[in-house]
């Protein structure tokens, strides 16, 4: 008779958090951090190339959103092929490929191929991301498992702040052309580091010859101490569930939600890239200084760095329902108040905006923590995938409708009102997801092993 099988996740719930992991944390935000500076340091150039190239108003949003097209066709088309080719490889192909159309863009002479390198650099950057999250579950305890993917969404918060204050430093001095060289080189040396220090999945090696034995290897790799006889036979978490297809997220208990939470994506990212895309032009139309429209810019992405860990402890002990449905009430408000203070001193806005910002920036990674504990470890990465994909709409959209909106002359203060409700429509989505659980979900969901 064949030895019983020993289920991984009963291996990783018992151990100890160790630097193993950890390590995987931090390169799985590394990747995250250049997805965050690349998207950011677009908000920053496209003001110099609107001058240089003398382009009109109406074509800047269409610049924004153009790598949020190639991230949603990244994660909608290539992400999903992570279960066949693994996370890891996913994860070094897709970072070569960015930092290639990246490097490209530097030489870029008209807004044509700017749209077009930046469409090509988005696909890159959307096949990565979920492979980056459901590398990161794999590896993590169910008890701080949201918190683990709010950490690693830090990343893509810092990239955004970084990316702020790099422009500040390097436009004047060497041009927008110095920003994206930047982000072109970093990647690079990522994908090295990636190569040569990520484990790989362990779904995906299940699939692999003599699978037993690597899974075995790199078990006590990442946990020395596990006690693992020689000749051991592994499964893995919901082994046995239907196969990573879009078609399965519809099927059982995950269909009602799948939806719920595309909607609540949808309305997250449309504010999100709504508040770093525009933010900065809006502040220089009203005659704010650079250094003010810098800071104020990154707030929102520092709030959203500051509220991970709050965040992810309360979604992993209260419960991700109730804290994100709080969450994007309070967002409601402080959208509201961010409206009344563009004619306040300077401070009040400053507050506003960083309030604002951590409901948003920290709903954005608090919603991408929900949906990979709500799916099953099979369908994680195709989850996550389509419903960043369909929130890429999203992202897509808010530029665009804001764009619509600030060439009709709207004021900043009326454009903040009106996105104060989408964000209010988004907790409500949240709540329904939580009275669509079972009792035994929302329980699954903050259970922490004494």
């Amino acid at each position: 008779m064949g030895s019983p099988g020993i289920d991984v996740s009963d291996i990783i719930e018992r151990q100890r958090i160790n630097g193993r992991q950890y390590l995987i944390v931090l390169l799985c935000a590394l990747l995250m951090f250049l997805d965050g500076f690349d998207t950011q340091a677009v908000s920053y150039i496209v003001p110099v190339l609107a001058k240089s190239w003398h382009l009109p108003r109406e074509i800047l949003g269409s610049i924004f959103s153009a790598a949020l097209v190639g991230l949603m066709v990244g994660y909608l088309a290539i992400a999903p092929l992570s279960g066949r080719f693994g996370h890891k490889r996913m994860m070094v192909f897709s970072t070569v490929f960015f930092a290639i159309f990246t490097l490209l863009t530097v030489f870029a002479t008209n807004v044509t191929e700017l749209i077009g390198l930046r469409f090509l650099t988005g696909i890159g950057l959307g096949a990565a991301a979920p492979s980056a999250v459901a590398l990161t579950c794999e590896f993590a305890p169910k008890r701080v498992r949201s918190t683990f993917v709010l950490l690693v969404y830090c990343g893509f918060s810092l990239g955004f702040v970084v990316a702020g204050f790099m422009s500040g430093v390097l436009l004047p001095a060497f041009g927008w052309q110095s920003l994206m060289l930047a982000g072109a080189v970093a990647p690079l040396a990522l994908a090295v580091l990636l190569a040569f220090m990520l484990p790989e999945s362990l779904a995906f090696l299940k699939k692999r010859p003599h699978a037993d034995e690597r899974i075995r290897s790199l078990v006590l790799k990442v946990f020395p101490g596990a006690q693992i006889p020689p000749g051991s036979h592994f499964t893995l978490e919901d082994e046995g569930e239907a196969r990573a297809s879009v078609a399965a997220l519809f099927r059982g208990r995950t269909s009602a939600g799948t939806l719920l939470l595309w909607g609540v994506f949808f309305l997250n990212l449309a504010e999100f890239y709504f508040l770093q895309s525009w933010l900065p032009t809006m502040l220089t139309g009203l005659n704010y200084p650079v250094a003010t429209v810098v800071w104020v810019t990154a707030l929102p992405t520092i709030a959203g760095v500051i509220s991970a860990v709050p965040l992810g402890l309360a979604m992993d002990r209260v419960g991700p329902y109730v804290t994100l449905t709080v969450m994007y009430a309070a967002g409601c408000l402080f959208m509201f108040m961010v409206a009344s203070t563009f004619a306040a001193p300077v401070w009040l806005l400053m507050i506003a905006v960083f309030c604002a910002g951590f409901c948003i920036s920290g709903g954005q990674k608090s919603v991408i923590a929900l949906a990979a504990i709500y799916y099953p470890s099979n369908l994680r990465s195709t989850g996550v995938g389509w419903a960043l994909g369909i929130g890429r709409l999203g992202g897509i959209a808010g530029p665009l409708i804001v764009g619509v909106m600030y060439s009709a002359h709207w004021t900043p203060a009326e454009v903040f009102r009106v996105a104060a409700l989408p964000v209010l429509l988004a907790g409500f989505g949240v709540f329904l997801m939580g009275r669509l659980s079972g009792p035994h979900e929302r329980v699954a969901a903050t259970r922490v092993p004494g």
